[in-house]
């Protein structure tokens, strides 16, 4: 059987996707396409023997229903360029296969991120983690960013005089700020990807850590167009409700007419047949029909 091949994955294999200052994204490999997805949900050999509208609908019926095993025979392996507290919080997704550049044994590079002047805000009121939408003052944001080059150029000095005293490389990196650009080889299956997609192309994410996320979404998109649109469809642009917000939302229902046509109402926004069955099934649940 011949390896999938993606032709617009091919074109862009290796080329860098600038991310930040001194960034990038590079697709280095993938294996599997949304033909590989159906394929393993069906256990079937070869090519697909269904059409294209009958792929995506068992595609849809996946994501829908979270049945995820099939999205773990696409992957993705990718070379990233970043900052050391971008990887810190990207390493957090645990479910991926990493090989780090190390200090250790290589010399560091004088690359470190400093942030364009227009996203150096204050600290956020209401999100203990992040910054705020409040606009700085040009003069202050002009004073956050020559601290961080004074401070980052400082660092970069003293550890050439520490390499040029032939101290360890090991003990010569201990002092570098956490905004020095590292790199690594990430590789991942789409369900774990999707999971980071999920949290780090939110709003709420940090900024330079959305930025890879970006990036890395637009590659996935041309990888499998039919997964991506039901993952944009069932968990992207989703949201849940607790129970006690569901009370709520049945209370609301109740006092709806009863003689609402739910299943033509789904229709009329594009739900399927069987996705319009659901969402009937959903409503008659909620509103002890």
């Amino acid at each position: 059987m011949e390896r999938t091949t993606i032709p617009e994955l091919e074109e862009i294999l290796g080329k860098e996707v600038p991310c930040l200052d001194h960034g990038f994204v590079r697709l280095i490999d993938y294996m599997g396409s949304d033909e590989s997805i159906v394929q393993a949900a069906r256990v079937s050999y070869g090519k697909g023997t269904k059409k294209v509208h009958q792929n995506r609908g068992l595609i849809r019926y996946l994501m829908r229903h979270q049945h995820t095993t099939p999205l773990e025979m696409v992957e993705f392996k990718f070379h990233c360029k970043l900052p050391i507290f971008v990887a810190r919080q990207w390493i957090r997704h645990r479910t991926a296969s990493v090989n780090e550049y190390s200090l250790r044994y290589s010399q560091a590079l004088n690359e470190f991120y400093l942030p364009e002047l227009d996203v150096i805000r204050k600290q956020s009121k209401t999100n203990r983690q992040g910054r705020s939408s409040e606009t700085v003052p040009e003069e202050l944001q002009q004073k956050v960013f020559s601290i961080l080059e004074r401070t980052t150029q400082q660092a970069w000095e003293d550890y050439q005089e520490l390499e040029q005293a032939d101290i360890a490389r090991e003990l010569a990196r201990i002092h570098l700020p956490i905004s020095l650009y590292t790199e690594w080889y990430w590789k991942i299956d789409l369900h774990n990807l999707f999971h980071f997609l999920k949290l780090r192309l939110d709003p709420t994410a940090q900024y330079e850590i959305r930025v890879y996320a970006e990036a890395i979404a637009e590659i996935v998109k041309i990888a499998v167009p039919l997964t991506w649109e039901a993952f944009e469809d069932y968990v992207l642009y989703t949201t849940n409700f607790s129970r006690f917000e569901m009370d709520i939302i049945r209370e609301i229902l109740t006092q709806l007419p009863a003689h609402i046509n739910w299943e033509e109402l789904a229709k009329s926004k594009r739900l399927s047949s069987r996705e319009a069955k659901e969402f009937v099934d959903k409503i008659k649940d909620h509103r002890n029909f």
